[in-house]
């Protein structure tokens, strides 16, 4: 099961999805207060039911929001990012070397953030 790591940084706060086994499938931005960080990552878990609008073919068969975006950054890896129905970017991925592994990130987040459990950073 998954589970939201919230984290103090030196400028506000952000959380981590983290699956199962650990690892990081998904962060966000930094927010300036705890409790919008909270209020980001209930949007994760409520959004995260989206489609995935994949910008790596064309053309690029345009999704309605809440929706994923996979796409390539600039060094070639795949990466996903998770726009809420306002189109605001709620929660982003690492890179990825195949577009299969990012497929798989963004069902990680589907399966694991809806009852993911919130804990803080020790």
């Amino acid at each position: 099961m998954g589970k939201f790591v919230i984290k103090q940084t030196a400028t506000g706060y952000k959380f981590d999805l983290k699956a199962g086994n650990g690892e990081v499938i998904a962060t966000s931005e930094i927010y300036t207060t705890e409790a919008a960080c909270i209020k980001g990552l209930e949007s994760v878990k409520a959004c995260c039911v989206g489609e995935v609008e994949d910008q790596t073919v064309e053309p690029i068969e345009a999704k309605k929001h809440p929706k994923f975006e996979l796409y390539t950054d600039k060094s070639g890896d795949f990466r996903f990012r998770l726009k809420a129905k306002n189109g605001q970017i709620i929660a982003t991925s690492e890179g990825y070397k195949t577009k299969p592994s990012c497929e798989n990130g963004i069902e990680s987040v589907k399966k694991n953030a809806p009852d993911a459990e919130v804990t803080k950073a020790e």
